[in-house]
């Protein structure tokens, strides 16, 4: 199938190498982006990437959410056709996304929202898809999500709008399961024990309950850094748990663990932290998420 990327950023760019790896032709346009690998091409305009597409077809988004998403819309609704389908990968809040799906489709085309885990890794070699969209859509689509996704992978779990949504709360137990991690650790940092915390952690990736790919991450950021003393304990907030929080609110839905990691990502901007550097770098290794350096020790 012929695919639009915009926007090849970390994420969007190894998607495209996905997708290009998997017999996909891939036309990517990125403003700030000279060059790519074999197998995605490069132009140099949204009309010359809309051109380049035989109809029906498909643009997938992969931009910052907020304005950024509103203005690249109204952009594509003067260049493509009725019945092209609009793809937004990114984090966008869902209210958006169903104000944005009823304005595409006044105009005639399908709009796709699709969640997507895994962090840049996932990216490249096989993302967790949770697509929302109307059946139809969804169906053509179908191929392209089942060879991008690993095994099990993708998911139509509704209509536009539940795709973001079901990402949006993906984030928040990933926020609360981030914090347990964190505060964990820093209680064994603390003990009195010389204790191996590279180790441990492997340790409790082999047959423990809480093993999972976040302590492997762990473990993979204490072999580069024992103590990690070259970062602060710095958690920045993409939005999303801020989103599951008030839409918890919103629902009177008590979702304490999600909301205090929050706050406490709100804390870690005014103090510093062992669970704060766990928390950061776990980012870092998923999503290549940046890291505020720290001092190094002698």
């Amino acid at each position: 199938m012929q695919i639009g990327i915009v926007g090849l950023g970390k994420m969007g760019y190894n998607l495209a190498l996905n997708l290009a790896g998997h017999g996909h032709r891939v036309i990517g346009y990125d403003p700030g982006r000279e060059k790519t690998e074999e197998g995605i091409e490069l132009v140099n305009s949204l009309p010359e990437l809309v051109r380049r597409l035989a109809p029906r077809r498909v643009i997938w988004i992969m931009v910052p959410a907020g304005e950024t998403v509103d203005h690249l819309l109204n952009e594509l609704v003067l260049l493509v056709s009725p019945q092209d389908i609009i793809v937004d990968g990114g984090n966008s809040n869902y209210k958006d996304t169903l104000r944005r799906s009823a304005m595409l489709k006044d105009k005639g085309l399908s709009f796709v929202d699709v969640g997507t885990s895994g962090g840049v890794e996932g990216a490249r070699h096989g993302v967790c898809a949770m697509v929302g969209a109307e059946k139809e859509a969804f169906d053509y689509l179908e191929p392209v999500f089942r060879d991008i996704s690993v095994e099990n992978g993708y998911l139509h779990v509704g209509p536009n709008g539940s795709g973001h949504f079901v990402k949006m709360i993906h984030n928040g137990i990933e926020y609360g399961m981030m914090q347990a991690i964190g505060e964990g650790f820093e209680i064994l940092a603390r003990s009195q024990f010389n204790l191996n915390l590279e180790e441990i952690a492997r340790l409790f990736n082999n047959g423990s309950v809480i093993r999972s790919w976040l302590i492997e991450l762990l473990a993979r950021s204490l072999a580069k850094d024992a103590n990690l003393e070259k970062i602060r304990g710095v958690m920045h907030s993409s939005g999303e748990g801020l989103w599951t929080a008030q839409t918890a609110l919103e629902m009177q839905v008590p979702a304490p663990v999600i909301t205090t990691s929050l706050l406490m990502r709100f804390r870690s901007l005014q103090e510093d932290s062992f669970a704060g550097k766990v928390v950061a770098a776990l980012r870092n290794e998923f999503g290549g998420h940046a890291v505020v350096s720290g001092k190094k020790t002698d």
